[in-house]
């Protein structure tokens, strides 16, 4: 899908009520949460090749409230808030298909862990994850 309006709309009713949207919740990024992703190694010098760079492209488009993200598998809105006097990342990710587009997870970074490295790393770890799960389902209907 690469009509905007219509992913801006998308974008406007999900944010709106994520939990409606999120069955799962918004996940909240923590200690745990990273050690799962294996993001707590970073010894100079020791680096794993899939963490070396991001491995996936997108059409970047900016505003104001947020950045999104279009390539032909995903549509990725990254909206920064400060209520309250903290300052959260929401990253909402949704699978880009031809019937539309399907809302597929949210996390949210805040505190220590809200810094642009770490929510790419967790997006590409989360992109990965979708991916593959994605690959199954598809396997799986094919065989049926």
């Amino acid at each position: 899908m690469k009509d905007l309006p219509l992913i801006e709309d998308f974008f406007n009713k999900c944010i709106k009520d994520l939990n409606q949207w999120v069955h799962d919740g918004v996940i909240e990024v923590d200690l745990e949460l990273l050690h799962k992703m294996d993001l707590l190694e970073f010894h100079p010098g020791k680096s794993k090749k899939e963490d070396d760079s991001l491995t996936r492209y997108f059409h970047v488009i900016e505003s104001i409230e947020k950045i999104t993200l279009i390539n032909d598998d995903f549509v990725i809105w990254i909206v920064p808030e400060s209520g309250s006097g903290v300052s959260v990342t929401y990253t909402l990710v949704a699978l880009n298909q031809p019937e539309g587009l399907r809302l597929e997870l949210v996390f949210a970074t805040s505190g220590v862990y809200n810094n642009s490295w770490l929510v790419l790393r967790i997006l590409e770890k989360f992109l990965i994850e979708i991916q593959e799960n994605e690959a199954i389902i598809a396997s799986y209907n094919k065989s049926a």
